[in-house]
């Protein structure tokens, strides 16, 4: 697992990530912005700044895929199963549940 977290680390920090920037700023729906901070609150405190980096950039670029305005739940949700190293996969499940996301209707087939 540490091996595949490590790997995961420098692409996001060091090389960046394959994901682009928005161009515009993206509003989020409130609740679903509510969930995500309480879930990143959760994360141990090593995986959290790269959990956030990901799922900020990620989330809404999901949200602008699906012609939305505003980033909603189910963009956080698919944006941790697509950007989180499936070796945390337990522990995203457990998290999201905590925070209150109904992740199994997200979940990505």
């Amino acid at each position: 697992m540490g091996g595949e977290f490590a790997r995961w680390r420098e692409r996001v920090i060091f090389k960046g990530s394959k994901m682009t920037p928005t161009q515009t700023k993206i509003e989020w729906e409130p609740n679903a912005r509510r969930k995500y901070e309480t879930m990143i609150t959760r994360i141990p405190l090593f995986h959290r700044e790269i959990a956030k980096i990901v799922v900020d950039k990620k989330a809404p670029m999901l949200a602008r895929e699906r012609g939305a305005d505003m980033v909603e739940e189910q963009d956080v949700v698919r944006a941790f199963f697509s950007e989180v190293p499936m070796a945390f996969y337990s522990l995203m499940i457990r998290l999201l549940q905590e925070a209150g996301f109904d992740y199994k209707k997200h979940e990505l087939k």
